[in-house]
C-alpha cells in the first residue's frame, strides 16, 4: 500500500489532519516499539508511544491512533493504560468533547524517568533485606546479591547529582539555543 507523504494534499501538515502514517514514519514507529520491547514494554505500547512522538496534531484519539498503527482500538485502550501511570503519555478532553485524547506529556520523559530513579531507594532497601537474610552465608553466595546492592548505593548517592544538573540544563539559556531560539545580544 502507498502511503501519502506528510504535507502532501493528503497527508498530514503542520495545519491539517493527519492522515495516514507514510512508511517512513510507519518505520520510525516501529524502531521505537522494538526499543522499548527489549525494555519489556509491549510492541503495541511502543507503537503507540513512537507515534505520538510524530502525529500532527500531537493530540490523538483512541480511534485515531488505532486507525493509523491499523489495529484493534482495545489494543490501544490497554497500551493507554499501561503508559499513562508514567506520565510519560497524558490523557486529555477538549472542551465540548467526550472523547480523550491522548499525548506525550511535556515532560513525560522527565516524569518517567524521575519515577524510576525514584525506585532505586526502595530497590536498595530489598537487596540490603536480601543480605540479611543470608548473613552467615558463603561470600559467593552473597556476591550476586552484593553486587547488585551496591550498584543500587551507588546510584542512590550519584542520581541526584545528575537530575539536578538536568533540571538546569532544561531550564537555562542552552535550551533555548537547542530549540532554535536566539540568545538576546549583549
Amino acid at each position: 500500500m502507498t502511503r501519502p507523504v506528510s504535507g502532501s494534499p493528503h497527508g498530514g501538515g503542520q495545519n491539517g489532519p493527519m492522515s495516514d502514517p507514510t512508511d517512513s514514519e510507519l518505520d520510525f514507529v516501529d524502531e521505537v516499539a522494538a526499543f522499548f520491547a527489549r525494555e519489556g514494554l509491549p510492541l503495541i505500547s511502543g507503537r503507540v508511544i513512537g507515534w505520538l512522538l510524530i502525529c500532527e496534531p500531537a493530540e490523538q484519539s483512541a480511534a485515531e491512533l488505532a486507525d493509523a498503527l491499523a489495529v484493534s482500538r482495545s489494543s490501544i485502550s490497554t497500551a493507554t493504560r499501561m503508559l499513562t501511570p508514567s506520565g510519560l503519555v497524558e490523557g486529555v478532553r477538549k472542551r465540548g468533547e467526550r472523547q480523550e485524547y491522548f499525548r506525550i506529556a511535556a515532560d513525560g520523559w522527565s516524569r518517567m524517568l524521575e519515577s524510576r530513579y525514584a525506585k532505586t531507594t526502595a530497590f536498595r532497601h530489598v537487596t540490603e533485606r536480601g543480605l540479611e537474610v543470608l548473613d552467615g552465608a558463603s561470600p559467593q553466595r552473597r556476591e550476586r546479591l552484593s553486587n547488585v546492592a551496591e550498584l543500587y548505593r551507588f546510584l542512590e548517592g550519584e542520581l541526584p547529582t545528575i537530575w539536578a544538573r538536568w533540571e538546569q540544563h532544561r531550564i537555562g539559556p542552552d535550551r533555548r539555543k537547542g530549540l532554535g531560539e536566539s540568545r538576546p545580544s549583549s
